[in-house]
């Protein structure tokens, strides 16, 4: 199990890198494409592919991509070993992470109400792991009677 966490807790951390960075990238994009058109962005399929393109090259939203990515490789193998009920559900700390790291890097101000729906994400990942826990545990309680049958043949 120790594996599986550090496993989720570096990967939670490129997700909450990733998604602050991808803003920053994202932010970059949007001034120059609202001084190139004078106020705010038309939308339009234009203005859409030329936003798009410019991500192609801007290097905070590909730095973003990638460790997002990481983020996507890192859960794969979670999903391999464990089942998706539980890991899932863990990402959501991954928020949590992108609250701290929006407050660090982008000096975002969160508010109170914003606060308390970590604590709520925060509250509902520890009863998700506490279930896994359980689930650990009986689980190990049962395999010393399988091997000592195997063991009195």
């Amino acid at each position: 199990m120790t594996k599986i966490l550090i496993i989720l807790f570096v990967a939670l951390i490129f997700e909450a890198l990733g998604a602050v960075i991808l803003k920053q990238g994202v932010d970059q994009i949007t001034t120059q494409e609202r001084s190139r058109q004078g106020g705010p962005i038309q939308v339009s399929v234009a203005s859409l592919l030329r936003l798009v393109g410019h991500g192609f090259i801007n290097s905070r939203v590909l730095l973003g991509v990638l460790f997002e990515a990481i983020f996507f490789a890192g859960l794969l193998m979670l999903t391999a070993h464990k089942d998706v009920s539980f890991v899932w559900p863990l990402t959501s700390l991954g928020m949590v992470m992108a609250t701290f790291a929006a407050i660090l890097l982008n000096h975002e101000r969160v508010s109170g109400l914003r606060w308390l729906g970590v604590v709520v994400m925060m509250f509902g990942a520890a009863i998700i792991f506490w279930t896994e826990h359980e689930k650990d545990l009986e689980k190990n309680a049962a395999q010393p009677l399988a091997t000592n049958v195997s063991e009195a043949r």
